[in-house]
């Protein structure tokens, strides 16, 4: 059982949804048969949620009416008056609203579960907005926010006796719907339209909606997760920074949905999952290499923690001739199936994973183990910080979890504060907490993007001597057994240092330090000069060439320790590892590839335990002493261990 969404499966499947023969229009043009029609080839291939859009103009039809002047005189349905009745005092159709209902009786009939995004108004590149509001600011405006609050309130409470729908959304990426001067306005919108769902239904969550969201900023996680039950995250690796530099089948697009949701729900202090994921189309790959990406993405978020994930779009389009199909390309040919219904490889695989995780012995897969903590600070790019970390620490094979700056920090054995940025450094208050943890025997990893730090000297072991700009990528030496492993990183600033009591792990040809380690108290600090999570984050190609680009040999270096406790270990940085501990004596790992290519991978079992079984893929194989397991393209491998 799934708890968030109330849903049967342990990993939900679903997918967002336009009916075939109209997209948009599918409310003004009912076709009841063809909706139907959808409904059962998506419930038979595996799909058990579907989110859907109450067009905002089709529900609330609403018009202005002018006197001389161009003075305002009114509202009306074209040229009825408004009737005096509870629909017609909320300006809603109950035209459309019998359709809706019409429409959760037939999702009833095929046991899909509703999500219905309230404020439709954003959707695939267009603004719809009733007659009487074109024009305003919808998000800021007064009387824009007014008919707004009267739409949810009045289809929430004509709805919420409905148990199709488990869940209402805000909308279809609101944030998108016009400009916020600041911070308070997107936060007096959210509130006022939540408030008015919550006034009206507490059975249900209620769940964000919203896109692109940063921890400062106008629309932020925090106040998302203030405001609402459950965050969400639109991962398009097309769309979304640095997401593109790679093939759709290597690590950072595959990871991407599992990471930023992570970001989400770790920042926000809310559950958040994939609400819209997909290639965006045959322009950027085949079918067939679409599928190959959702079966590792599906695979990834499952393995860390997430509750489902849902897929934009039901149906492709390219038939339709109205706005904004007309006018957007790359919206004709997302959909899982076509407008005749094949069904698409896509949607085969996540049907039949879906089916696989529903059968493991273990139910729900128990939390996974994280190492770290990873600090984000307020002046840096948050987003390129929590990309870079979070890959090295995949490839170097342990897990993190984020904080930012403003958070209370949780207790840990291992901090990391990647690439500190600017003058302001850390907050004072949050430095001398973290530097407290460190000495009574935390280990702290720091690395600089020309960020300050107070009491660096006595933190690190080094003295500034000098400061200067780079004329070119700095070039760094880092020690290993065969002499050491060169590493080109891009970087603004050179700092030049005395060191007074640092290991150096990594230096320049000229000997500046730039990994060190060094005693603080009870507690180990190391410390990188140069910002190398940027350097995996911004720099295409690079996640995708770990051989080429080894930047993950120094997380190799600084996690030795945080992942000494593990009952599993892989030196294979294609290789994503998350081990479950299901009792003292049992844990589960799951291992997935991603990458295009099948991989044979050494197994570094801690001694007394032993691979007793696979519950997915090949099955471990000990020759020699040695035990391997052959992971396929883009796939996983699920064992058990036990305590032998």
């Amino acid at each position: 059982m799934n708890h968030l969404l109330d849903l049967p499966s342990t990993f939900f499947v679903g997918c967002n949804y336009w009916a075939s023969h109209a997209g948009t229009a599918m409310w003004s043009d009912w076709n009841p048969e063809q909706v139907e029609l959808d409904l059962k080839r998506l419930s038979e291939a595996g799909i058990e949620v579907i989110r859907v859009f109450p067009l905002w103009p089709d529900f609330q039809p609403i018009e202005n009416m002018y006197s001389g002047r161009g003075e305002h005189f009114g509202y009306r349905f074209g040229e009825e008056r408004l009737p005096d009745t509870e629909a017609g005092k909320a300006g809603m159709s109950v035209v459309m609203m019998e359709r809706f209902q019409a429409f959760t009786e037939i999702a009833k009939k095929y046991d899909i579960k509703l999500i219905v995004g309230l404020i439709t108004g954003w959707m695939s590149g267009r603004l719809f907005v009733p007659p009487a509001l074109r024009g305003k600011a919808i998000l800021t405006d007064p009387d824009a926010i007014r008919w707004q609050v009267r739409f949810v309130r009045y289809f929430v409470k004509h709805m919420k006796h409905n148990d199709t729908i488990v869940a209402w959304d805000l909308g279809n990426e609101c944030n998108e719907m016009g400009k916020v001067a600041s911070q308070e306005e997107a936060y007096v919108w959210t509130s006022s339209v939540a408030n008015a769902i919550k006034a009206v239904d507490t059975t249900r969550p209620l769940i964000s909606g919203m896109h692109s969201l940063h921890p400062k900023g106008n629309w932020t996680m925090q106040d998302q997760g203030e405001l609402t039950d459950i965050l969400t995250t639109h991962p398009y690796p097309f769309w979304t920074p640095y997401m593109d530099f790679d093939p759709l089948t290597s690590m950072r697009p595959t990871i991407h949905a599992t990471m930023e949701s992570l970001l989400y729900a770790q920042i926000g202090e809310k559950p958040c999952f994939a609400e819209e994921m997909g290639t965006m189309g045959p322009m950027v790959c085949s079918e067939e290499v679409a599928a190959d990406f959702a079966r590792t993405s599906m695979l990834s978020q499952w393995a860390h923690g997430l509750p489902g994930l849902l897929w934009w779009c039901a149906n492709d389009q390219t038939k339709l001739n109205h706005a904004p199909y007309d006018w957007v390309a790359c919206e004709g040919e997302l959909g899982l199936m076509t407008e005749e219904g094949r069904i698409k490889p896509a949607l085969q695989q996540m049907g039949q994973l879906k089916k696989i995780i529903q059968e493991m012995p273990f139910g729900n897969l128990p939390a996974r183990s994280v190492e770290a903590v990873c600090i984000l600070n307020s002046t840096q790019d948050h987003w390129a910080t929590a990309i870079g970390a979070f890959l090295l620490a995949k490839q170097t094979g342990f897990d993190i979890d984020f904080r930012f700056e403003d958070q209370p920090l949780p207790d840990a054995n291992f901090y990391m504060l990647p690439c500190v940025t600017g003058v302001y450094g850390v907050p004072k208050q949050r430095w001398e907490q973290l530097l407290d943890k460190v000495r009574q025997g935390a280990t702290l990893y720091v690395s600089s993007n020309d960020g300050y730090m107070l009491n660096f000297a006595e933190l690190t072991g080094l003295t500034v001597q000098n400061r200067s700009r780079r004329a070119s990528d700095a070039i760094a030496i880092l020690g290993d057994e065969n002499g050491g492993i060169p590493l080109t990183l891009p970087s603004t600033f050179k700092l030049d240092f005395r060191n007074d009591r640092a290991e150096v792990l990594a230096a320049e040809a000229d000997g500046n330090p730039v990994l060190t380690k060094a005693t603080y108290g009870k507690g180990t600090v190391y410390f990188c000069a140069l910002p190398v999570e940027l350097a995996m984050s911004q720099q295409p190609g690079v996640s995708f060439k770990p051989e080429q680009y080894p930047y993950w040999k120094m997380y190799e270096v600084i996690s030795k320790d945080a992942r000494s406790a593990r009952v599993v270990q892989v030196n294979e940085p294609h290789v994503g590892l998350t081990e479950h501990a299901m009792d003292a004596q049992t844990r589960i790992g799951v291992l997935i590839n991603y990458s295009p290519d099948e991989r044979e991978v050494m197994l570094n079992i801690h001694e007394g335990w032993l691979a007793s079984e696979s519950l997915y893929g090949s099955h471990p194989q000990q020759i020699a002493g040695r035990t391997t397991v052959n992971i396929a393209a883009n796939d996983a491998v699920i064992v058990r261990f036990i305590q032998g």
